[in-house]
């Protein structure tokens, strides 16, 4: 995307976040016990010094609400702001060593469920904190998203004390508000569209208590619910650290505190953001920990509050339709310019219409159909995911995950205690495919490897994902399968064949193309997993979207020595050659055509050798729709040769119940009856034949199957799999 189509999304995203993220930075810092403008100050350093360095395109950074608590008892345990600033600028230090030390690994090993319900209970606790400011009590500060308030009261009570301070005006713009993000995306009008339905609300809101102060004065809201920024002093704007207390032990005590709290934190804040990415992009960890480093050196110097990419900014941004991280650095520099000279007008800004856009933001992350989704996926997903929830909506978010990790890690030792086992990535003989065979054996603990191993596949690839020896892969393995299958692939032109994923898993196999395979690669594949293949191929070739087949190559690396797939035994005038229906490569199918798909010694020798020999394991005898071969047996034709070919068709004539001279030959569903017979005889034939090729199907070394071919359509069916 071009940086012009980026910014049409990016500032206007970033002007939404930056007006929901002002009275949240001022509320961390009133439940920090810090001064109010070191609360802006992190929300200036988290936008545009951690937005520059940052290589996350959707997270937001900001004071961080889960460190309130560590920020106040710190502040207490010190004895002052500045000397909290000298333990802050140590903590940026430390997380610049984890960042250089790669230990932003730890991420990928929390269970997918966890992260889950860490979404889920930020929008749960975004609806229950936000509903007050919606109607018009406003004593729990902005940012503070712990269950036990500072004031004494907690997030359950504050819902009680709410009815008893509903101011109407508040109301009117709050339930209006929601009502308009809810509908904006059904508005008829495109024009409207374009302006992100976040920033409508917000004009509204001023526009409509503006009416209320001309018109109803019963409705108009006072300061006390509207943005309060305070004015710009630049005497007392900024606070420096106390750099001659270095000495202090309990300063880095502090500082150790922090760092690896916040750097938690943002660990698993990018981890779930990632999951809201619609691109499914992903945000390097190691990257991401120096960022904050220095955004906390920064933040230390300059007299803010610690910084850590925040949840409930990130998911605004996504929300509000941003595509890289412009919209991060360019919420940062509103803000900058907002604290110097655009605070008359921005406190004209109702708290209502800024809890409107968390109240539905909280409905997006918290939806029904999510609990829906995680239900069907089994308890072991299932309730690590609700009391991963529960936990955080009653404690805190640190606490609800450690908690929700413990419950993940028991049902994982309950259910999944596994063997080590071993990933590995192979290219095929021609070297233009990049085959991941997973082994028997996939847990969530292996999830990073292969993450990482997907995603560092080069562009326009060819990949082949084989699950056919895997007895168990975890959800979070297949959740990533399937990210990579639906979005990273299709983005990248990467194109990709999922192999032998089992029933249970409820994940189809997904084939793009078919390549030409390794004496290795051959052997892997059974029967059934290559029937998949050319059932997924001949989809392709119905609907019109064949594989590139790179001929020329084929060519060359099938000049010495081919390993086909399967042998089909098709009809001569079947109108085309089973490659093509089935979109295959040269070398990937054996093909013997004879009139009727009748066997004979040459027939039955030339599938031996394929098995013997070449190491086939798949034998096809496809019939097909409105075959010259059937109409001449019915019709008695026994000139020549030919009656040696309508000999044995006959006898599926009979097998039907059928005179042949009486069929009638218009009647197509007879017919197909007639073909599907004579192929099934074939297959008789040849297992009574052949000794064998009977020991090898009866031992399941191969498979022998009969098909159909329906001239009309192009679609084959497959019969039972001996």
């Amino acid at each position: 995307m071009s940086i012009t189509a980026a910014l049409k999304k990016d500032l206007p995203a970033g002007l939404v976040v930056f007006l929901v993220a002002l009275p949240l930075c001022l509320g961390v810092a009133l439940a920090s016990g810090a001064p109010l403008m070191s609360g802006v100050i992190s929300g200036i350093i988290g936008g545009i010094v951690v937005g520059f360095i940052s290589k996350s395109q959707t997270s937001v950074s900001g004071p961080a609400a889960g460190l309130t608590a560590i920020v106040l008892s710190s502040i207490t345990q010190l004895g002052s702001f500045e000397l909290f600033l000298s333990a802050l600028v140590i903590a940026g230090f430390l997380q610049l060593a984890m960042g250089f030390g790669k230990i932003g690994f730890i991420a990928n090993y929390v269970p997918s469920n966890v992260i889950k319900g860490l979404l889920a209970a930020i929008g749960i606790i975004l609806i229950l904190k936000q509903t007050p400011h919606a109607l018009g009590y406003d004593a729990d500060p902005e940012g503070d998203y712990s269950f036990f308030q500072p004031n004494g009261e907690n997030t359950i009570s504050e819902l009680v004390n709410m009815l008893n301070y509903i101011h109407p005006g508040v109301t009117i713009i709050g339930v209006l508000s929601v009502s308009t993000l809810i509908l904006w995306d059904k508005i008829p009008v495109k024009a409207f569209r374009f302006v992100p339905g976040s920033l409508f609300v917000v004009v509204m809101g001023v526009l409509l208590n503006l009416l209320f102060v001309s018109t109803f004065p019963a409705l108009i809201i006072e300061q006390s619910h509207l943005v309060t920024l305070p004015e710009f002093d630049s005497s007392s704007f900024f606070h420096l650290p106390a750099l001659a207390d270095f000495k202090n032990y309990q300063v880095f005590t502090v500082a150790v505190t922090i760092a690896l709290v916040a750097s938690l934190e943002t660990l698993l804040n990018i981890e779930a953001v990632d999951k809201l990415d619609p691109h499914k992009r992903e945000s390097p960890p190691n990257r991401e920990l120096v960022a904050q480093g220095i955004g906390n050196v920064f933040a230390g110097f300059l007299g803010g509050l610690p910084v850590t990419s925040v949840i409930v900014r990130s998911s605004v941004n996504i929300g509000a339709g941003n595509e890289t991280k412009l919209s991060t650095i360019s919420h940062g520099m509103l803000m900058l310019v907002s604290i110097i000279a655009l605070s008359p007008i921005l406190n004209l800004i109702p708290l209502s219409s800024l809890a409107a856009i968390l109240l539905v933001t909280g409905y997006k992350l918290a939806k029904v159909s999510i609990f829906k989704e995680m239900f069907a996926k089994g308890w072991n997903q299932f309730i690590p995911f609700i009391v991963t929830i529960v936990a955080i909506v009653f404690t805190d978010l640190l606490i609800g995950i450690v908690i929700g990790l413990g419950v993940s890690v028991f049902y994982l030792l309950k259910n999944n205690f596994r063997n080590p086992f071993t990933l590995h990535t192979e290219t095929l003989s021609v070297g233009e495919v990049i085959k991941v065979d997973l082994s028997e054996e996939v847990s969530f603990l292996n999830k990073a490897s292969i993450r990482e191993t997907l995603w560092q596949i080069p562009n326009h690839s060819k990949v082949i994902i084989d699950a056919s020896k895997s007895s168990f892969i975890d959800e979070d393995v297949l959740e990533l399968i399937r990210d990579f299958k639906t979005t990273v692939a299709p983005e990248r032109d990467i194109q990709l064949n999922v192999l032998g994923l089992r029933e249970k898993y409820k994940m189809s196999g997904h084939v793009q193309f078919i390549t030409v395979l390794s004496r290795e690669a051959q052997q892997a594949l059974t029967p059934p997993a290559i029937i998949d293949l050319l059932k997924a191929g001949n989809l392709r070739f119905t609907e019109g979207y064949v594989s590139e087949k790179f001929y020329e190559r084929q060519v060359n690396a099938t000049s010495l020595g081919q390993n086909p797939i399967a042998i089909i035994v098709s009809c001569i005038d079947s109108r085309t050659s089973p490659e093509i229906v089935f979109d295959a490569g040269i070398g990937d199918l054996l093909i013997v055509r004879v009139a009727g798909n009748v066997s004979g010694k040459a027939v039955i020798g030339s599938i031996e050798l394929a098995v013997r020999k070449i190491g086939v394991k798949l034998v096809v005898v496809m019939g097909h729709s409105n075959c010259g071969a059937i109409k001449a047996a019915i019709g008695q034709i026994t000139d020549g040769h030919i009656g040696f070919i309508t000999e044995k068709i006959n006898a599926a004539v009979v097998h039907a119940g059928l005179n042949p001279l009486a069929v009638d030959t218009s009647d197509n569903a007879l017919m197909e009856k007639v073909t599907c017979l004579n192929a099934e005889n074939s297959i008789r034939d040849i297992l009574s034949e052949s000794a064998y090729l009977k020991q090898r199907v009866g031992q399941k070394e191969i498979g022998i199957v009969s098909a159909y071919y329906d001239t009309t359509s192009g679609k084959v069916s497959f019969n039972s799999l001996q």
